[in-house]
C-alpha cells in the first residue's frame, strides 16, 4: 500500500483537490463501518460462547410453539392459566457433541418440574425426546435441581446429588445458573457454581452427541423460564 503522503500528493496534482481535502478523503478511508465487520463476531462473546437464542423468535429451534414464547431472549415454556397435558420440548435443530453449556433457569407456578435436555434425540412420531436431562424442580417428594436424569431411555436418575448439596446450591424463587459440561463419556453439572453431578457413562452404546432441549413437564399450571443460553463447542 502507498504511504498516505504520496497518495495525498497524487490527489493534489491530478485531481485538483486541495491538500486539506485530499488528507480528509484519505482519513475517511481508514474508518471501518460496523456493517463491514464479521457478523459472527456479534454472536460469540470474549470467552468463545455462542448465544443460542435471539431477542425474538425461534431461529434454530423447533417444537410445539403454542407452549413456548420468547420474551426479549428469555424462553418461557408452559402456562400459568391451564394444566400442561403432556411433556413439551423446544429443541435445537443443530446437534452437539462435546460442549460447555451455560444458562439461567427458574420455575414459576403450581407445577414444579422441568429440565434441560442434552445429547438427546426426538422420538419419531412422538412428542417425547430421549436422552440426558439436567433436572429442575421436585420429583419423588424431594428437590432434584441439578440432578442427571435419563429421559425416555433408561427412565431413571443417573446421578442425584445429596439433599444437603441441593439445599446449599438452589435459590428458591430466583434465577439459578446451570453449567453443563460434556467431554467424551464424562458429564458434569454445576448449579450456581456448586458441582452437583460428575458422571461417567459406562455404556459405550449411548450416543455422545445430540440436540439440546428445554422442557416443561406435564401437570399443574407452570412456567419454566430459560435465559442467557450460550454454548462453547469443545
Amino acid at each position: 500500500m502507498l504511504p498516505k503522503l504520496i497518495i495525498v500528493m497524487w490527489l493534489v496534482i491530478f485531481s485538483g483537490l486541495s491538500a486539506s481535502d485530499s488528507a480528509m478523503a484519505i482519513a475517511q478511508t481508514d474508518v471501518v463501518s460496523p456493517t463491514n465487520q464479521n457478523a459472527d463476531e456479534t454472536l460469540v462473546d470474549k470467552e468463545g460462547f455462542t448465544a443460542l437464542v435471539s431477542d425474538s423468535g425461534f431461529d434454530g429451534w423447533e417444537g410445539k410453539l403454542e407452549w413456548f414464547r420468547n420474551e426479549n431472549g428469555t424462553i418461557i415454556a408452559g402456562r400459568l392459566d391451564q394444566k400442561i397435558p403432556r411433556n413439551e420440548f423446544l429443541c435445537t435443530q443443530k446437534v452437539y457433541g462435546d460442549f460447555d453449556l451455560r444458562l439461567e433457569a427458574k420455575l414459576v407456578g403450581e407445577g414444579d418440574n422441568a429440565g434441560i435436555q442434552f445429547r438427546t434425540t426426538r422420538i419419531p412420531n412422538n412428542h417425547e425426546v430421549s436422552g440426558y436431562q439436567a433436572d429442575m424442580g421436585t420429583a419423588w417428594n424431594r428437590a432434584v435441581w441439578g440432578a442427571l436424569y435419563d429421559e425416555s431411555r433408561r427412565n431413571k436418575m443417573l446421578e442425584l446429588p445429596k439433599a444437603e448439596v441441593v439445599q446449599r446450591a438452589y435459590r428458591p424463587d430466583n434465577w439459578n445458573t446451570f453449567r453443563i459440561l460434556c467431554q467424551g463419556n464424562r458429564i458434569q453439572i454445576w448449579l450456581n457454581d456448586i458441582l452437583t453431578v460428575d458422571y461417567l457413562e459406562a455404556d459405550e452404546k449411548i450416543d455422545k452427541k445430540g440436540i439440546i432441549g428445554l422442557q416443561i413437564h406435564s401437570g399443574l399450571p407452570a412456567e419454566a423460564h430459560y435465559r442467557h443460553i450460550r454454548i462453547k463447542e469443545l
